[in-house]
């Protein structure tokens, strides 16, 4: 099956590289425009880019898909079945309606729950027990479509949304090629829209953490945020973000940790950090750190 790729952060990679280790033939792949990045403003590719350049596949860039010349550019391309994941850009009927398989989405929830923009960051904020990869039949509608395939992942109580976007992007990868594989035999189950919720895109004031809240709340916060955008709060006056944390009895405190008391009266006890201006590191590396640099 001819398939052209639509795809631009670390998330989608795994995919990538799942259909070009598969029988299927990737003709092109579409990605975000180029950055430009750092103090220096570097232009830089995404990694979609990066990997497509290395097996020398062709790259679009197209800052809309909505011209008539976009339409045109797709259609030269031929291809069975676009697969999208994480693009980063909508859609319309014109392209959805294009290929013969039409457009297949590879979304990291388990739909309809979790529809939208960060859904693997708001499953552990709700304290989620399991997440997963939807492989959905693309509609206009937003993450709407018919589900094709999925598969169900554990997360771990320490799991945070970093480990948790890795894994999902390996399964997302096999259970995509899987789908393609067979997919004249796959049922198109509608989603029940009842049962959907909305994972917004993260905002900077969710990153503060609001002691006053209880400590699984903060500690799922922490853990849904982690390592990016990073949930933040301020010690001896400085920012600091918070990587890592636990949750202890009032009993347990450690000098080997920033400890804060919450909402609750349980503590919530911050283990890895980075600080203002510094490196990310265990909180007691930094505390020894203060200790040595005020004797």
């Amino acid at each position: 099956m001819k398939i052209i790729f639509m795809g631009t952060p670390h998330f989608a990679v795994s995919t990538l590289n799942a259909l070009i280790a598969s029988n299927h033939q990737v003709v092109a792949v579409y990605t975000r425009a180029d950055k430009a990045r750092g103090r220096g403003k570097k232009i830089t590719f995404s990694p979609v880019k990066e990997v497509a350049l290395q097996h020398e596949i062709p790259v679009e860039q197209p800052t809309t898909l909505k011209t008539e010349e976009a339409l045109e550019t797709l259609k030269q391309y031929n291809a069975d079945c676009i697969v999208v994941a994480a693009y980063g850009m909508i859609l319309p009927q014109s392209v959805l309606d294009l290929p013969k398989y039409g457009c297949v989405n590879v979304h990291a929830s388990l739909l309809p729950k979790y529809r939208g923009a960060a859904p693997i960051n708001r499953c552990i904020m709700e304290g989620e027990n399991e997440s997963g990869v939807t492989i959905m039949q693309m509609d206009a509608g937003l993450d709407t479509g018919a589900m094709l395939l999925s598969e169900t992942v554990p997360i771990r109580e320490d799991m945070t949304a970093s480990e948790l976007h890795n894994l999902l992007a390996e399964v997302g990868g096999t259970l995509l090629v899987n789908a393609l594989d067979d997919i004249n035999n796959l049922t198109h189950t509608p989603q029940d829209a009842r049962l959907s919720n909305y994972a917004e895109k993260l905002l900077k004031p969710e990153c503060q953490l609001d002691f006053s809240k209880p400590a699984r709340v903060l500690f799922n916060q922490v853990r849904g945020l982690a390592d990016y955008p990073c949930a933040f709060t301020f010690y001896n006056n400085k920012r600091i973000k918070v990587y890592r944390a636990i949750i202890v009895q009032k009993s347990e405190e450690s000098i080997e940790s920033i400890n804060f008391e919450c909402g609750d009266g349980q503590i919530l006890a911050l283990t890895e950090i980075q600080p203002e201006g510094g490196k990310r590191m265990k909180t007691v590396d930094y505390l020894r750190g203060i200790s040595i640099k005020h004797s």
